[in-house]
């Protein structure tokens, strides 16, 4: 049988990695990190810290998946990043664990679609069945909940919740709460309409 982890990977002894994943080439994954059934990871990630990920997700090249929270309070604690099943996690996005005073753990749901370049912060908890386009933005603490649709270059702010069902237009600004099926645009966003289609 014919190994699925490329030769010019690195992967700690430490870690837990099932033996039906996927591991490209120059990818790093470091000794706290746990990797479950069927999921695949391409080359050139790095996956680091107290990550856990589920089954069946696709997570794309030079993707950063764990690292340590931007956040100047962060003393090096054990905090975690929890990724649930079935997610496709596209090129360079970047999640990072949570902190202490934001509960210690960034979580993500089930069936989520995270295009390029995308940046979960510290803290966020992202529902499932969600999409976010190509460069959207969460600062830290971010409640995202269920089937919200993100446009491209959305940017949200800090310790904002976006309600079931909401949609962005491209190049959103949200600098307050976002109401479950409203769909907002500009910057900053207003609302705009009913998200009829969700």
């Amino acid at each position: 049988m014919v190994s699925a982890i490329h030769p010019t990977a690195v992967i700690d002894p430490g870690a837990q990695i099932d033996t039906s994943v996927t591991v490209g080439p120059y990818s790093l994954i470091g000794p706290n990190v746990k990797v479950g059934a069927g999921t695949t990871i391409g080359s050139h990630c790095t996956i680091e810290g107290y990550t856990s990920i589920g089954q069946n997700n696709h997570v794309h090249s030079y993707t950063s998946l764990g690292a340590a929270p931007q956040d100047k309070k962060y003393a090096g604690e054990p905090t975690r990043l929890v990724i649930g099943n079935g997610n496709t996690i596209r090129e360079f996005c970047t999640f990072n664990a949570g902190t202490v005073n934001g509960g210690g753990v960034t979580q993500v749901g089930d069936d989520n679609l995270f295009m390029a370049y995308v940046h979960l912060a510290h803290d966020c908890q992202v529902g499932s069945h969600t999409i976010f386009a190509n460069n959207s933005q969460l600062a830290g603490h971010v409640v995202v909940g269920d089937w919200v649709i993100l446009g491209g270059f959305t940017v949200v702010r800090q310790f904002l919740r976006l309600g079931a069902h909401s949609f962005t237009a491209m190049c959103t600004l949200l600098f307050a709460d976002l109401p479950p099926y409203v769909t907002c645009q500009g910057q900053p966003a207003s609302a705009r309409t009913v998200n009829a289609e969700g």
